[in-house]
């Protein structure tokens, strides 16, 4: 990815200010690997059916605010620097200053027949900082509409410095049928109210459909929700998988991608493999046979395959209480992640999740105000699967964020807000007992008013590099029988049983510890509590779960 010098906001001299984040550009630590060959992955385009598009990386700036939105650092607002020949502009590109200048915008080369592209017929003036107190470089900034003609959708806006209206040359709207909807994402940039006459809001935008390419900024201008009727995401009109990766372009990306994972100093439950979990006294067991359990194959073969996860069995640790204690413990010496590969934005970006199996999760620590106490049993289980997502572009292989899963939820963060070792490996912390990932060490508390479930992670002597022992278990897209899912995988049921105890006895454990000040917002706590957490149930397995074939929940 190259950037120019001239992407870097000119600040005066007057302006006397810190170095924002954005006048920074951020690289990957390492080069991006020598793919070996394939078909149209990393070529730089792609083909959506009819109109190529390509991914642009350097930037000239236009505008910035240099105050609003998060962390009140303003925003900067750009275009494209350089273009490839017969490719045009979509829209423009926008992120807030608060962290390294690190993104993309698309631009488009209309097929030989398709006229997949058109010039607008006008602009809409949609604002402008010309009535607004305030700081700003770059004079004042103007965000225009396109207008498109008819049977065509503007995907971006046109951000300029000057009054006058773009140049219709300067961008193209696209077909319809290339186009799909969109939704809001992330919050880029606004104002604060006494000042933000229209309520201007800046967002992210993401495709509403996962199966259409990403998309440009979205505005709200005026109360209300934002209209995402005005831009549009571009759509992979024959949902072609030319440019994904095949077998050994994946094994490339494992290779330069993989995340290393520090446990904290006190975990006691560290992670295994599947295989050494069946190796080591795992028993199946079936409704009604309670009493007869089998032990499961050392490959998982003798697993139910298919079905529904309807009860009717379930996974637990030996009957032996010192093999049981042993196994709960796990096996990170000889611990390896599980990959799946899918397209995702149309099959111009891949997700790459990696599946890492513990088998066993320990109890819940909760801080009430100044207290920090064990739960007892309150979130233990068997069988606890966790899981990493790295997302790759497909126009060029360079790793563009990564999922880090957090219980119920996760956070999906940019390659430049996050920790890299040896090369382009992201780092990974798993919370002490639950295993939840977060990007950089630290307490997290899920809960509020300083009450809540502790997240503790710490770098311990313990990692794991998940690039040591891969193994992919899953890539549909590349065909029936390109990848050999193990049987551990198709098996549909729990990993652990279910558990029934008086949780209200383990409450009044941690309950008895505080001052009468405390108890009664950590009753209202304790009612507001997931259900996962209230009770000892093994999990399923990872094809179980919904972003095995859909999007990250964040």
């Amino acid at each position: 990815m190259g950037f120019f010098s001239n992407l870097l906001p000119s600040m005066s001299k007057k302006d006397n200010h810190h170095p924002l984040p954005i006048e920074s550009m951020f690289k990957l630590p390492s080069p991006l690997p020598n793919f070996p060959p394939g078909n149209g992955f990393a070529t730089g385009t792609i083909d959506l059916g009819g109109l190529q598009v390509c991914q642009i990386s350097s930037f000239n700036k236009i505008w910035a605010a240099l105050e609003g939105g998060p962390n009140n650092r303003g925003a900067t607002f750009y275009e494209p620097s350089s273009i490839p020949d017969g490719f045009v502009m979509l829209g423009c590109y926008s992120q807030p200053n608060d962290r390294p200048l690190f993104g993309w915008i698309l631009a488009g080369k209309d097929g030989a027949k398709e006229r997949s592209l058109a010039m607008p017929t006008d602009y809409s003036l949609i604002w402008s900082s010309e009535f607004y107190k305030l700081k700003q470089d770059g004079g004042n900034g103007y965000i225009w509409l396109p207008i498109p003609p008819e049977g065509y959708k503007a995907v971006g806006y046109v951000v300029t410095n000057s009054p006058e209206k773009p140049s219709v040359y300067k961008v193209r709207c696209v077909r319809s049928d290339f186009t799909d909807a969109i939704e809001v994402d992330k919050w880029i940039w606004g104002l604060d109210k006494k000042i933000n006459i229209n309520n201007l809001n800046l967002y992210e935008s993401r495709p509403k459909d996962r199966v259409c390419p990403q998309a440009h900024f979205l505005v709200q201008n005026g109360g209300g929700s934002v209209d995402v009727s005005l831009v549009y995401c571009l759509r992979n009109t024959k949902n072609n998988l030319f440019a994904m990766p095949n077998m050994s372009q994946i094994e490339a990306l494992i290779q330069a991608y993989s995340p290393r994972v520090y446990f904290h100093p006190n975990e006691s439950y560290l992670p295994s493999s599947a295989n050494w979990f069946f190796q080591n006294g795992a028993l199946l067991y079936e409704k009604g046979k309670e009493s007869e359990p089998i032990l499961v194959q050392p490959d998982g073969s003798n697993l139910p395959q298919g079905g529904s996860n309807d009860d009717s069995y379930w996974l637990d640790l030996p009957i032996d209480k010192s093999a049981k204690e042993r196994v709960k413990k796990g096996d990170l010496e000889n611990a390896g992640a599980y990959f799946h590969v899918k397209p995702m934005f149309g099959a111009t970006f891949t997700d790459i999740a990696l599946w890492i199996f513990y088998p066993f999760n320990g109890p819940a620590r909760v801080k009430v105000g100044i207290i920090n106490a064990s739960l007892g049993k309150i979130g233990e289980h068997i069988g606890d699967w966790e899981h990493l997502t790295l997302r790759v572009s497909n126009y060029n292989g360079e790793l563009k964020s990564v999922y880090f899963s957090e219980h119920s939820g996760g956070q999906l963060i940019n390659s430049s807000e996050i920790e890299f070792e040896k090369g382009n490996k992201p780092v990974a912390y798993a919370s002490l007992h639950g295993h939840a990932f977060y990007a950089k060490p630290g307490l997290v508390l899920q809960g509020s008013g300083g009450i809540g479930i502790r997240n503790d992670a710490a770098k311990g002597k313990a990692v794991m590099d998940t690039g040591v022992r891969p193994t992919v278990v899953a890539a549909e897209y590349l065909g029936a029988g390109a990848v050999a899912e193990p049987p551990w995988l198709n098996y549909n049921r729990k990993w652990g049983p279910k558990i029934s105890y008086d949780i209200n006895k383990e409450i009044r454990k941690v309950r008895r510890l505080l001052p009468w000040v405390l108890r009664g917002p950590f009753d209202k706590f304790v009612k507001g509590l997931p259900h996962e957490v209230l009770g000892e149930e093994g999990p399923t397995g990872p094809k179980m779960k919904n972003n095995w074939t859909g999007d990250e929940k964040y």
